[in-house]
This record gives structure tokens, C-alpha cells and sequence, in this order.
């Protein structure tokens, strides 16, 4: 699981990075900037959902070591 997450994060930076690029900053919120900013942002929460489930899974782990 650990891999799955860890290729899944690899990708939503990527996706970042790639929006980044299409951005205008001349024009930010006109034609494709706006769609590079969506990608930006449903990809910076695609990473934090990823990093919780990863961090929750440490706690579970850690809660059934205890018992």
C-alpha cells in the first residue's frame, strides 16, 4: 500500500508541475489558465488526501501493535 500511495503522490506533483506550466500569468483567469489552476488545485488535494490515509494507516498499525 505504502508504493501505491508513494506513485500516486509521484503523480499528482507531476500533475502540479505539468499545470504550472500551462498557467498565463499575464492573463491568469482566462482560457486554459483557469483549467491549470483547477489541475493545480484537485491535484494539491489529491496529495493531502493520500498523505492522511498514509498517516492514518501509521496510526492503525501502531493502535494494533498495542493490543
Amino acid at each position: 500500500m505504502k508504493i501505491f500511495t508513494n506513485i500516486l503522490v509521484f503523480l499528482a506533483l507531476a500533475l502540479i508541475i505539468f499545470n504550472v506550466t500551462l498557467l498565463d500569468f499575464r492573463n491568469p483567469f482566462q482560457g486554459d489558465s483557469v483549467v491549470a489552476f483547477i489541475g493545480i488545485a484537485a491535484s494539491f488535494c489529491a496529495v493531502l488526501i493520500l498523505l492522511i490515509f498514509r498517516m492514518a494507516k501509521k496510526i492503525e498499525e501502531k493502535s494494533n501493535d498495542q493490543l
